[in-house]
C-alpha cells in the first residue's frame, strides 16, 4: 500500500462484484475508505446473467477489511435516489467525508434491434442512465460541502466510444454516461471536483454468466456482417476487472488533477477502428 488515497473516502455502486468489487479493492488497497452499495437483488427480466447476492456484497466487505481498510456497505438501487442519498449520508457520518465516485453499477441485455422490448429499453436507461445519474446526485453536493474538490468516475463502455451491434439500448445508454461525465465537469469544475469516464472492452465479469454467451451468439446470428466488430486488437483479447481498476485508480488521485471531461479507454483497442 503507498497510501495514494490516504484520508479520502470513495463511494462505489455496483461493488458487489466484477468491476465494482475491483475498484472498491483498490482503491481501498491505497488508503480509501469505501462506501458500497449494489442491488444484491434480481435484475429486470430481460437480463440474461444471474444477479449479485447479499452474500457476494458481504465478501467485498470481508476482503476489504481483510487487507485493512474500512467500509460500510448498503443494498440499494441505483435507479432509486432516495436510497442512494441514505446510504451516502451514513457513510459519510462514518468516515466524516466523500472525496470519490464511482458510478460502476450497470446492465447489458444482447438483443437484435427488432426483437428489443419497451420494457427491456426502459430498463437499460433506466439502469445506466439515470442509476449513473443518480449516483453521482447523491455524492456531489457531499464533495462539494468538503471545499477540497474530488474524482467522479462515471463507468461508461467501449460502447460509449464507438457502438456495439445488437445492443442498441446499451450503446445509447453508454453514449449517453460518456457525455454526462463531460456535462457534469463544465459544472463542477468550479468546486476543482473532475469528472471523467472509463471506457472498458470486454471484461472477465459474472456478467458472462447465465445465458449472456447464449444470447450473444444467438443475436449475432441474425447478421453475420457484423461479427468482427469490437475485435481486440491486443492477444490477450480480455481484461480483468483489476486492469480497469488501474484507470479508476489513476482518475481518482492527485496524478490526474489536471485531467477532466476526458474518455479513458482501456478496451484492448475494440472501440478504435
Amino acid at each position: 500500500m503507498s497510501g495514494r488515497l490516504s484520508g479520502k473516502v470513495a463511494f462505489v455502486t455496483g461493488a458487489a462484484r466484477g468491476q465494482g468489487r475491483a475498484h472498491a479493492l483498490r482503491l481501498a488497497a491505497e488508503g480509501a475508505d469505501i462506501i458500497a452499495v449494489d442491488l444484491c437483488g434480481p435484475l429486470p427480466d430481460a437480463v440474461p446473467y444471474d444477479s449479485a447476492t447479499p452474500d457476494d456484497l458481504d465478501e467485498t466487505v470481508r476482503l476489504v477489511e481483510g487487507s485493512g481498510g474500512k467500509i460500510f456497505a448498503a443494498v440499494a438501487d441505483t435507479r432509486e435516489l432516495p436510497a442512494l442519498r441514505a446510504a451516502v449520508d451514513e457513510g459519510v457520518a462514518r468516515f466524516g467525508r466523500l472525496d470519490v465516485i464511482v458510478a460502476n453499477a450497470g446492465i447489458c441485455i444482447p438483443e437484435p434491434w427488432d426483437t428489443i422490448t419497451p420494457e427491456s429499453f426502459r430498463a437499460v436507461l433506466d439502469t445506466n442512465v439515470t442509476g449513473t445519474w443518480n449516483t453521482v446526485m447523491a455524492g456531489a453536493h457531499r464533495i462539494v460541502e468538503g471545499e477540497r474538490g474530488g474524482s467522479i468516475i462515471l463507468i461508461s463502455s467501449a460502447s460509449g466510444v464507438s457502438m456495439q451491434p445488437f445492443m442498441v439500448h446499451y450503446t445509447a445508454s453508454k453514449h449517453a454516461v460518456t457525455g454526462m461525465a463531460r456535462a457534469f465537469a463544465a459544472e463542477l469544475g468550479k468546486h476543482s471536483i473532475r469528472v471523467n469516464s472509463v471506457a472498458p472492452g470486454p471484461v472477465a465479469t459474472p456478467m458472462g454468466s447465465g445465458d449472456m454467451v447464449g444470447a450473444l451468439t444467438r443475436a449475432g446470428e441474425t447478421n453475420g456482417l457484423l461479427a468482427g466488430m469490437n475485435t481486440p486488437l491486443l492477444p490477450e483479447g480480455i481484461a480483468m476487472p483489476e486492469d480497469i481498476s488501474e484507470a479508476v485508480l489513476w482518475l481518482a488521485g492527485d496524478e490526474s488533477r489536471f485531467v477532466t471531461a476526458t474518455s479513458i479507454s482501456v478496451d484492448l483497442g475494440s472501440a478504435q477502428y
